[in-house]
């Protein structure tokens, strides 16, 4: 109330940093909006062991594309484990899949249950690849050809079947 009285250019100053707090605020408050939406997980159980078993796929796809790039250290051993980890978890898929259940955090399409035989031939892919993995990766050069195996498997069905 002094500030409208006095009138002065201090009083300015002062209001314009007001409405800078209150849009920086507001800024910071749809950001946070928008991030909590971007990262909600499943809640619908199904789709929370689906997303479980996708994330250690993709974990250990990362662990092998680093040590490919040389950004980790090559381990033949781990990088075999890791291979049979997607293998694993591929092989839980149809399961995983068998029950039609959404959640708005899931990434799966409905077309995944009108052509579920196309969709389970892809998971048995990915498994056969990543089991081949597990059993050819001896040094980092074996890493390449694997990694191509694999992603291709991921990426024939997250084109169809992934949002």
């Amino acid at each position: 109330m002094a500030c409208r009285l006095l009138r002065s250019r201090h009083c300015s100053a002062q209001v314009e940093k007001i409405d800078m707090i209150r849009s920086l605020v507001a800024g910071a408050a749809l950001i946070a909006v928008a991030a909590a939406v971007q990262a909600a997980e499943p809640s619908e159980p199904h789709v929370v062991e689906r997303t479980k078993a996708m994330k250690t796929i993709g974990q250990n796809t990362k662990l092998l594309g680093e040590m490919a790039k040389g950004n980790t250290a090559f381990d033949a051993a781990a990088a075999q484990q890791a291979a049979a980890a997607i293998a694993a978890e591929a092989a839980k898929i149809p399961t995983l899949f068998e029950t039609e259940a959404d959640d708005p955090a899931s990434e799966a399409k409905p077309v995944i249950w009108t052509q579920y035989d196309d969709f389970t031939t892809k998971s048995a892919d990915l498994e056969m690849a990543a089991s081949a993995a597990a059993e050819s990766i001896q040094a980092q050069a074996d890493l390449g050809p694997a990694l191509g195996q694999i992603g291709g498997t991921c990426k024939a069905c997250h084109t169809t079947y992934r949002e």
